[in-house]
């Protein structure tokens, strides 16, 4: 058995969108286009693609303005929102430059915070996100996209029809399952793809404007990974690994590397930008878009939630589906939320799974890689 080798290149093409799009962005920007910049797998894209707009993840993944963000922000703050705010500080990311509006979400009470800070920089309009996902959480959640809609309408001079809501999920949606088919061939034992060329992909997507490009391209990577594990190009078998926790990119990717350099492989990622971000699609057909759209983003399973049933239900099916062998769970430092959720994480895992798991906390530095790696490696040895 063999890695793909056919294959490098269209993974290389995906995990260097990001770098590629700051050009597409300012050409977009040069035509026109309004960008919106974004932070959240609750954003919900549909209203922003109905009017038109190209939208864009702001979450940095670095650790290179963190120090000009500790000027402004506390030291022992998530570094995710340090880099965020240190990028958009510093006039060093060009997606939070050329936005002309930014879009947040009250999901913690440090991101929430920075956003005002934000407004110091450019429009920023905070949507009001509910924390449990109740009858009346639904309501709010509506009224809150609703809301951005008219907002919308009223800065960029524009009229949003249903119509055109109705056209941006059905793209939408498309994406999604396109995106679903190529991370469920990792239900293949032994895989036919390395964790990290997955996350390229999945990852890489999310950089890419023109969201109507992205099933068409996922698509033909997946017939070419299916034809190619058909000829015996595939993995050896090794550790199947799930990862779960904090949003993974950028500097958080050496958790991904440390797994698969130690012997093992990552399945299927359950956190942001992996299933939670494309498991669910909104009801094309429903009597009331607004409500299906809100219903679609408020089932997300994130710890932000209380209770937070979806992400037990979520992450039991890919243990089961993804015959996973091991959990590593992902925190970011000063992310409470995910560290205090992680105990009733691991006591599912081990008690109702019987799965072995392990929590590992970081930052985005590279301090810390020989531990990951030492951590790591004794845990899949265990395996």
């Amino acid at each position: 058995m063999e890695l793909i080798k056919e294959l490098p290149d269209v993974f290389e093409e995906f995990a260097e969108q990001r770098q590629k799009s700051f050009l597409a962005i300012k050409e977009l920007k040069d035509r026109g286009v309004p960008v919106v910049g974004t932070f959240c797998t609750y954003f919900p894209v549909e209203i922003a693609m109905a009017m038109g707009a190209a939208t864009v993840s702001l979450c940095s993944t670095s650790d290179e303005t963190i120090p000009a963000a500790e000027k402004d922000l506390p030291k022992n703050l998530c570094p995710l929102i340090k880099s965020s705010y240190g990028f958009a500080a510093t006039k060093k990311c060009p997606f939070f430059y050329f936005s002309d509006l930014v879009v947040g979400e009250t999901t913690c009470d440090g991101k929430k915070k920075m956003y005002e800070y934000l407004g110091q920089f450019k429009d920023v309009f905070t949507m009001e996100l509910p924390n449990r996902q109740t009858k009346d959480g639904l309501t709010l959640w509506k009224n809150e996209i609703i809301r951005f809609k008219v907002y919308l309408e009223q800065k960029f001079h524009v009229a949003i029809t249903e119509e055109h809501i109705r056209n941006a999920v059905k793209i939408q949606n498309e994406g999604r399952v396109a995106l679903k088919r190529l991370y469920e061939l990792m239900r293949l034992d032994p895989a036919p793809m390395t964790g990290q060329e997955l996350f390229s992909v999945l990852y890489g997507s999310t950089f890419k404007p023109d969201r109507s490009k992205i099933p068409g391209e996922v698509n033909a990577i997946a017939d070419r990974v299916e034809k190619e594990y058909a000829e015996g190009k595939m993995l050896e078998k090794k550790p199947r690994i799930l990862v779960t926790g904090c949003p993974i990119g950028g500097a958080t990717e050496k958790v991904i590397k440390a797994i698969e350099d130690n012997g093992g492989v990552v399945v299927t990622f359950e956190n942001c930008g992996g299933a939670k971000s494309v498991d669910r699609l909104v009801e094309e057909d429903a009597e009331d878009i607004y409500e299906a759209i809100a219903k679609r983003y408020l089932s997300i399973g994130c710890s932000v939630m209380t209770p937070n049933p979806n992400r037990i239900e979520l992450l039991g099916r890919l243990i089961d589906e993804y015959q996973v062998d091991g959990v590593v769970e992902m925190i970011l430092q000063a992310c409470h939320t995910y560290n205090v959720e992680s105990l009733g994480i691991r006591r599912f895992v081990n008690d109702e799974k019987h799965k072995p798991y392990i929590s590992v906390e970081t930052d985005y530095s590279q301090a810390d890689i020989g531990q990951l790696n030492t951590r790591i490696a004794a845990f899949i040895e265990m395996l």
